[in-house]
């Protein structure tokens, strides 16, 4: 079907509108001004602009006020660039499955024309802020002779620098990708690339050297990427309003839904943030906390207005004529949160640049506590295993989604009057309440700072933690109770069939693959700088979490999930690569015990906890539990794929004899005539 047939039947523009364009120009440019205004109004009233007291080196009033305002316009560009990646993506709606995929799609087009212009301009905002940010940090004006060799000797040295920089390079990559592509695969692909260019912003803050350092880097990471998102897609909306013609009641309706988890996520990290910085009530008077006030009236007012519009805005669309009427309807209020959120934006650049009430660093803090953020533990205890917590926010939260998620699923599937098997729903509780033992408890306190902690932490993520997950089935449970959509939008269902059919869980979701792949990962995390580099940054630390989980979770799934993907190999060779995979962790365990150079650089004899005499014993000891551990959970999986192995004899053993029983047993009928034949040809004299 012809471009111009197929945006009359689907409602979407059949040329260029240049009013509509302008308009957009003309929204984003009110945005970016109110968010400039808010933020030089916001320094100039917390003095986060001024100069260093106490003669310390000075870059010059043009770095202190161009660092704030090109946040503000980074922000704005990065938003807009997640937000209509995100349209063009999952909320573009077809009719059809190739519809929904063509690549020329006009609507979708036009979002990545946007998504365009935006990310270049968010990679040359970043580019400059870094710029700044140096001379910032190095109190040397950019007009210094210097300041180029300065900067190019330390753009990579410098963690704040270095994020900065790689959040560029996704923001170009972004950039680049868009103009030449117009593909839903390709939009998802780099709304994940642009939320990990931001979110490494979030996860480097300014927070990194506060004394409650995790909560205030999670807390700035998830506020960010969920404020990208809730204003971006809004934003978005907005600007492609005219191009998405008749499809933006759908559209809307699918960006409400987010902008509900995105409201949440962004008030819990708020408050989570806040609580870092203020120490009582009283701070809110200061110019900081009147800041926070100010931000959570517009994050009240955006709220009213996010239930006026999926209570009332949204069924006026429904029931309004088509095109540029529903455009005008929706915008009025649209609008006016873009701008409410601008204010926001431009507030929170002066806040990340303002003093606290409460000091974001410790005075001479120990070197436990600054490598890893948290104090050195006293010597563990038999009770230690029980009495030992200490909450890690983050985990806590993906660990109580997932089991809020699952339980969700289970409900819908009962209520419908489907059944699910009790043991998966336990078995997949199980696995998260273990989850947020290791990373909550004693292991997660005392691994950050004892090898032969860290390996048993290591243990249960890797090797205990998935096997119980994967037995939950979360895949088929998901597909089972999440509900399909009809209106050719992508939805959680409809990525995990893709995801299921796809090229790459074919290659990955080969045994052997996962094998190699879950083995000589631990070699090249272990002997490597990559050790050293999760132990003393949070980052590293998610990553190793996340790193250990997921390649734990894809071997076991290899060998004893139920959940559907590539076909399954025969358990004879399942059991063939478990036996393999497992003799080389042993000779990982052995290469421990052995070994004679201290792993994770100079980072156990720096942190010397006292109750670790020896490092280098107490890594051998962590190879020794390496080996031990590990052989229950493999002995688990081989007694799993045996059990699996025998229920598929027996049930191909029950349906055989029910074929017999349906022809009279016509197979052995057949064969005992072969044997027949056979015999009488035998028994012919032979000349």
């Amino acid at each position: 079907m012809p471009s111009l047939e197929r945006a009359r039947l689907t409602g979407a523009p059949t040329g260029p509108d240049a009013s509509g364009g302008v308009a957009a120009a003309v929204v984003v440019a009110g945005v970016v001004t109110v968010g400039l205004v808010a933020s030089v109004v916001a320094a100039r009233y917390t003095g986060a602009a001024e100069a260093l007291p106490g003669g310390l080196s000075d870059a010059g009033p043009v770095v202190r006020w161009a660092l704030p305002l090109t946040r503000v316009v980074h922000d704005v560009a990065a938003s807009l660039t997640i937000g209509a990646l995100l349209v063009a993506a999952t909320m573009v709606p077809g009719r059809t499955r190739a519809e929904s995929s063509a690549l020329d799609e006009p609507r979708r087009a036009a979002a990545f024309r946007v998504v365009t212009a935006s990310a270049f301009v968010w990679a040359i905002a970043g580019a400059v802020g870094v710029v700044f940010a140096f001379a910032d940090a190095a109190g040397l004006p950019v007009s210094s002779p210097d300041f180029g060799n300065q900067l190019m000797g330390s753009v990579w040295a410098i963690e704040t620098l270095r994020v900065g920089l790689l959040s560029t390079v996704a923001a170009f990559l972004v950039a680049s990708v868009a103009a030449v592509s117009r593909s839903r695969g390709v939009a998802v692909a780099l709304t994940a690339v642009s939320a990990l260019g931001l979110l490494v912003l979030g996860l480097a803050g300014h927070a990194g050297g506060s004394a409650d350092h995790e909560t205030a880097v999670n807390a700035i990471a998830a506020h960010l990427l969920s404020a990208a998102v809730w204003v971006g897609g809004l934003l978005a909306l907005v600007v492609l309003r005219n191009q998405l013609g008749d499809a933006l009641g759908v559209v809307a309706r699918r960006y409400s839904s987010v902008a509900l988890w995105c409201f949440v996520t962004l008030g819990v990290s708020g408050v989570m943030s806040a609580t870092t910085r203020l120490g009582a009530w009283s701070d809110l008077g200061t110019p900081y906390g009147v800041l926070i006030l100010v931000k959570v009236l517009a994050f009240t007012a955006l709220g009213v207005a996010g239930a006026w519009h999926r209570r009332v805005s949204l069924d006026r669309i429904d029931d309004s004529g088509p095109g540029r009427v529903r455009g005008r309807l929706f915008v009025r209020l649209a609008v006016a949160e873009t701008m409410v959120m601008a204010l926001a934006f431009g507030v929170a650049t002066a806040l990340a640049r303002s003093e606290p009430p409460v000091p974001e660093t410790v005075a001479d803090p120990s070197a436990a506590l600054s490598l890893t953020g948290y104090p050195a533990p006293s010597a563990p205890t038999a009770l230690s295993w029980l009495t030992a917590w200490r909450v890690e926010w983050l985990f806590l939260a993906t660990g109580l989604l997932a089991i809020g998620l699952y339980v969700g699923g289970v409900v819908r599937l009962r209520r419908r009057g489907d059944s699910w098997p009790v043991l998966r729903l336990v078995s997949w509780v199980v696995g998260w309440l273990l989850f947020l033992y290791a990373t909550n408890g004693v292991l997660g306190i005392y691994g950050r700072v004892a090898f032969s902690w860290h390996m048993t932490l290591h243990m249960v993520e890797a090797m205990v933690v998935p096997i119980f997950l994967v037995l939950g089935a979360p895949v088929t449970l998901a597909l089972r109770s999440v509900r399909a959509r009809t209106d050719g939008t992508l939805g959680p269902r409809e990525m995990l069939l893709a995801l299921i059919h796809s090229r790459f869980l074919a290659v990955v979701g080969n045994p052997i693959f996962a094998a190699v792949f879950f083995f000589m990962s631990l070699v090249v995390f272990y002997w490597t700088g990559l050790f050293q580099l999760a132990l003393q940054t949070h980052t590293g630390h998610l990553l190793m979490t996340a790193h250990f989980v997921l390649a734990g979770y894809l071997f076991a799934w290899v060998l004893v999930g139920v959940d559907p993907g590539p076909k399954r190999w025969s358990p004879a060779l399942r059991l063939v690569v478990l036996f393999a995979t497992i003799s080389f962790h042993a000779f990982f365990g052995v290469a421990m015990i052995s070994g004679t150079t201290l792993l994770g650089g100079d980072f156990f004899p720096t942190v010397a906890m006292p109750w670790v005499t020896d490092p280098l014993a107490d890594q051998r000891y962590g190879g020794g539990v390496a080996w031990a551990i590990g052989e229950l959970p493999s002995l688990v999986l081989a007694l799993t794929v045996a059990m699996q192995w025998f229920r598929t004899d027996s049930a191909e053993s029950v349906r055989k004899d029910r074929r017999a029983d349906r022809d009279g047993d016509a197979e052995l009928t057949a064969y005992n005539e072969q044997l027949a034949a056979l015999a009488r040809r035998d028994a012919r004299p032979r000349p």
